[in-house]
């Protein structure tokens, strides 16, 4: 076979990848820009009880169940405790002390430190003992919140209207994200100020990243009937989680990387449906730290890769619609397209080298389709992000914050690489990412063997 047909074939393997991602990016955005507007409900339908599972979270976890207590005196929070060893405990035990709807449920060891789905199941087996067997579990509706997590206070009712718990057959609803410290002018104290440049720019890509992009592929979910639930500002319904604890012996899987998302899966394969709310949110802090970001996406592109082994239940269940599986599908192989995607341009270069970059300059006419067109579907977030959530921005820093989403996007490779490398070394281990509150320490952050 010719030369030039080996480097078209080299050509068309990232040709057909990219095509997919068009397809995806242009229905995420699509659903995004043709959203309705969510109509509220009466919050007062419904029992409102927050989860907030913690380990070493004294830096953040009294002002969080304050303003929990303040925003929503009709509601219950439970702290989990997960046998931290400073003194989340006992700050947890003075509120509970003082006020009959904050409870602390405390974990110790070995049962503790499990992962983030036992912290869970042990608060769920905790509400369900206060409740009692009388109690209209369809009306309890269970809200998981980050120890640092800032919930807004329009949410029980946006999230209790016909778009979600007011339509029975919604078990869970997962509302935006968005990043708290994006205006913050140095998330870098001691710091210099090109490093705090870096810095902002880094936690402003990631508020688009979760603002409007992550908001339109759930948009597009909602459509296809296969939206996922996040690890904060995730709501499910009481009874949901029964059925899911029939199923499955607890509602969220112990030991998984991504319990958030499974739970999602289980909820959509026992039949409930999962929505999206865009037009209410919860907050939380963006990674500054390019080294702390790297490994809480090393662990979601690992927990993706295990989400792999419902591939057989999804395609078999009459409760996936043909597009939910697809979607669903491509979900579980974007760390697989990430990797294979670096492995290709290894060998292309290594193509390249052995027989000459002057021949392959003929193709540089297809080279630049492919970089203009992958760049293209980020660089249109940014007048979208700027008309929705920073409308004091210029026109032409919006075009170079989308330009800058676009480069935070090739994070998603090296995550996958070690992704993967994680899991032939059988390593699945995992400790909380640390707070930017808390002080910083040599060692791993957020990984451990």
């Amino acid at each position: 076979m010719p030369h030039t047909d080996h480097h078209l074939l080299l050509f068309l393997f990232p040709l057909l990848l990219l095509a997919g991602f068009l397809v995806y990016a242009a229905g995420s955005r699509h659903a995004y820009r043709n959203r309705a507007r969510t109509e509220p409900g009466d919050p007062a339908a419904f029992d409102w009880h927050f989860f907030v599972p913690c380990r070493d979270e004294e830096a953040v976890i009294a002002t969080t169940v304050a303003r929990l207590r303040a925003d929503f005196p009709y509601a219950d929070v439970w702290v989990v405790d997960d046998a931290s060893d400073d003194r989340t405990g006992a700050i947890v035990a003075a509120f509970a002390a003082d006020d009959a709807r904050v409870h602390l449920v405390s974990r110790v060891r070995p049962e503790a430190r499990t992962g983030k789905g036992a912290a869970l199941n042990a608060a769920y087996r905790e509400l369900g003992g206060a409740l009692g067997p009388a109690a209209d579990r369809d009306r309890v509706v269970v809200c998981v919140i980050d120890a640092d997590g800032r919930l807004d206070r329009a949410a029980p009712a946006m999230v209790g209207g016909p778009g979600g718990f007011g339509d029975p057959e919604t078990g869970g609803v997962q509302v935006g994200v968005r990043m708290r410290n994006v205006d913050d002018p140095r998330p870098l104290p001691g710091r210099g100020r090109c490093a705090n440049a870096l810095a902002r720019l880094l936690v402003r890509v990631q508020d688009m990243e979760f603002a409007v992009s992550n908001a339109g592929m759930q948009l597009l979910r909602t459509r296809t009937g296969s939206v996922g639930l996040g690890g904060n500002g995730q709501f499910t319904r009481l009874s949901a989680l029964d059925r899911i604890a029939e199923a499955e012996r607890r509602p969220w899987r112990e030991g998984a990387l991504l319990e958030d998302y499974e739970l999602g899966l289980h909820m959509i394969l026992t039949g409930d449906r999962v929505r999206h709310v865009a037009d209410t949110w919860v907050s939380q802090e963006g990674l500054p730290h390019a080294r702390r970001l790297l490994t809480q996406r090393t662990r979601w592109a690992q927990g993706n890769l295990q989400c792999a082994r419902y591939a057989p239940r999804i395609l078999s269940s009459r409760h996936y619609t043909g597009g939910g599986v697809l979607e669903t599908l491509y979900t579980f192989g974007q760390p697989l397209a990430h990797l294979f995607s670096l492995v290709l341009s290894a060998v292309l270069l290594a193509v390249l080298a052995l027989h000459g970059f002057a021949g392959a300059l003929a193709w540089w006419p297809l080279a630049l389709c492919l970089a203009v067109l992958s760049v293209v579907p980020f660089l249109l977030w940014g007048p979208v992000y700027r008309r929705d959530f920073a409308p004091d921005t210029s026109r032409g820093r919006a075009l170079l914050w989308g330009l800058a989403l676009w480069l935070y996007a090739y994070h998603l490779f090296p995550a996958s690489a070690r992704a993967f490398v994680r899991i032939l070394r059988g390593r699945t281990g995992w400790s909380k990412t640390r707070r930017n509150a808390e002080p910083t320490t040599t060692g791993p952050v957020a990984v451990e063997a």
